[in-house]
């Protein structure tokens, strides 16, 4: 699937079907998805994320759960095929958070999900 088409609702779980994610926890799978921040430094997931946004990352320890309660983010994407820990995984399901992975290198998954209609503000 290299060209995914617009999909009209951005659910968690339409975007995970659409990507091929291998999903650990389908959290809240009905829940809109609204937007997209990619990072790996806390603080900068902290201070651009918006609620309803997906996160991708390569981090797969707790505190990535953490942030995402914070945030209010319904699903956070691994990348470059890591890992989520035993935490983490815990955690997500817990809170309700979809949690999934991929292969895809970041780049990648981020045109993927560009074709999908799913991004952050222009």
């Amino acid at each position: 699937m290299d060209s995914p088409t617009p999909i009209t609702e951005p659910t968690a779980a339409g975007i995970c079907s659409a990507l091929g994610l291998n999903v650990f926890y389908p959290g809240d799978g009905a829940r809109e998805v609204k937007g997209a921040v990619v990072g790996d430094l806390l603080s900068h997931v902290l201070t651009e994320a918006r609620e309803n946004w997906l996160w991708v990352t390569v981090h797969t320890h707790l505190n990535v759960a953490a942030v995402a309660v914070v945030k209010g983010i319904p699903l956070v994407i691994l990348v470059s095929g890591r890992e989520p820990q035993e935490d983490l995984k815990k955690k997500c399901a817990e809170e309700g958070i979809a949690l999934a992975n991929t292969s895809l290198s970041c780049y990648e998954l981020c045109r993927r999900l560009g074709r999908l209609g799913v991004g952050g503000p222009e």
